[in-house]
This record gives structure tokens, sequence and C-alpha cells, in this order.
């Protein structure tokens, strides 16, 4: 929505693609992540060959601790069937990155997350699981190389860091006993009909009643001028209107944490308490002249 208004072109079709293609790059940076895995465990299996391989190897050089190696979860995304299809179909791969992987396995063998669990002598799949998990959270979602790394290969991917990290983290959780090379990988949508449909509704209406909406964010903020109110609030107030009007099913509170959460990332420290008194005063209005009506258990 950002990005339509400021452009200047109202063609609001191509405006939809871009929204879109937006969206679908989320599945490219998952895929990415969940490759990184078995980068770095490539990395530390090579990196035991080579010290193998010293005129003077000390004893751990010959008998190296293979618990991160063999770390069950790594293994399972290495040999997974979809997810090698999917790196195969969007051509992605860690090509080409290996000073990045190098120094992503060298920052992970120094946290203490990574020591405890090479000096832990417990061997279980589940343990393997919550150090996927814990060194993930830790070190790998907040690689700042990788970040910059997505940065420069899209646009789009530096504010869809923290959900794509979201994604990794629910996979890992689907690991279990009974996992194999066979496992899915999650898909972009749970259902995508219905959530690509939400996204397009959403985007049209907002952009067709911009001037209605507009007005009514007006009527509710008399003490601003509103040229003075910040863009981004604005249009997240415009895309709140347009969602609790549209959307019969999805309760008012819903929307207006929903935005509320979105301005803190977004906007100014202080926009999310003037967005939602602005918000809160505009669904009582418009629910009290039967423009916003909600149908279902316990919205009527």
């Amino acid at each position: 929505m950002y990005a339509y208004f400021r452009s200047g072109d109202e063609n609001y079709v191509a405006g939809e693609k871009e929204l879109f293609f937006g969206i679908d790059k989320i599945y490219e940076m998952y895929i990415y992540y969940l490759l990184m895995f078995n980068e770095v465990r490539t990395f530390a299996e090579f990196r035991i060959d080579e010290n193998k391989k010293k005129l003077l190897p000390t004893e751990a050089d010959l008998n190296p601790n293979m618990k991160f190696v063999n770390n069950r979860i790594f293994q399972l995304l290495a040999g997974n069937k979809e997810l090698k299809k999917a790196s195969d179909d969007y051509k992605i791969n860690w090509g080409g990155e290996q000073d990045l992987i190098k120094k992503l396995y060298y920052l992970i063998t120094e946290d203490e997350v990574y020591i405890d669990y090479m000096a832990s002598e417990v061997k279980s799949k589940e343990e393997d699981k919550a150090f996927a998990l814990k060194i993930f959270k830790k070190v790998i979602a907040n690689y700042e190389m990788v970040h910059h790394y997505f940065e420069e290969r899209s646009i789009y991917w530096n504010d869809d860091i923290d959900f794509t990290c979201s994604m990794i983290l629910k996979t890992i959780k689907t690991f279990d006993e009974k996992s194999n090379e066979f496992s899915r990988i999650l898909s972009l949508y749970k259902d995508e009909s219905d959530e690509r449909e939400f996204a397009r509704t959403l985007f049209r209406k907002a952009v067709m009643n911009d001037e209605l909406n507009q007005k009514v964010i007006q009527k509710f903020s008399q003490n601003w001028e509103i040229e003075r109110i910040a863009l981004m609030d604005i249009l997240l107030m415009k895309i709140a209107i347009t969602e609790a009007r549209e959307f019969e099913t999805i309760p008012l509170k819903v929307t207006l944490n929903e935005y509320i959460d979105i301005s803190k990332f977004y906007s100014t420290p202080k926009s999310n308490g003037f967005i939602n008194g602005i918000l809160d005063k505009a669904f009582d209005s418009l629910q009290a002249e039967g423009t916003i009506k909600k149908v279902g258990r316990g919205l009527v």
C-alpha cells in the first residue's frame, strides 16, 4: 500500500502484482534458511577432514566430536526430497557464499549453546531438535551477514525476516521420530485460495475506498491536521477500516490489535496509541451506523 500510493501510479493491477510478488518471495527466503543448516554441517565435515590431514594432528583432530555433524535434524534437512525439489525449482543455493558460511560456522562454535551441546553425553533426536531450535534463534536468525545478503538480493526481504524465521522454527518442531526424507516442509499458505483472496480483496478494497476511508480518519482526528499525520499511520488505519468493513467474520478486536502491532514495527513509537484511539472511535461509529457488520458465533 505504501509503495502503491508513493509511486503515483494508479494502476492497482500492477500494485496487486507487486503485492503477490513480494509475498511469494518470502518462500524463497524460507528455502535459503533451511538449506543453510546443511551448508554449515558440510563445512564442519570439511574442517574435520582437514584437521585429520595435519602433519601433527592432535588426539582431538584424529578422534573428533561428531555430534554437530551427526545432528539428526541437520541430516533430515540435508536429505529432504521436498526441500531439494524446491531448491532446484527456485534455483536456490549457497554456492559462492562459502566465506559467509565459514564465518557463521565459527560464530556458532563460539556460542555457549554449541559448547554445552557438544559437551553433553545425551544423544537423542529431541536433544538434536532442541539444539537446532536454540542455535537458530540465537545465532543464525540474528546473523547480520545473512541479513545483508538477503537485503542485497531482494528489497522485499528486509521486512520478512521475522516471519520467515518463525516458519523455520515451526518446520523444525514438526520433525519427530517418524520423520524421514519424505517429510513435508511448510507451504507459504495454509489455504492458498482463501489467503490469496484475502490479500487481494484487502488491497483492492483499500485502494477503491481510499477517499471514503480518508474522510473517516479525518472525522475522528479533528484535533490533528491530516497532512501532519504520518503517512504510514494513515495507511495502516485505512487498511484496518477496510478489513473491519469487508471481512464479516474477523472480530473487530482482532483487527484493532493486529494493526496496533504492525504500527509498532513500521511507524513511530507513539503511533500505536494514536492509531488505537482513532480506530476505536471509528469502529464504534461505523458499527452504530451499520457500515460494519459482523456475523458468526460471538460476533453478532
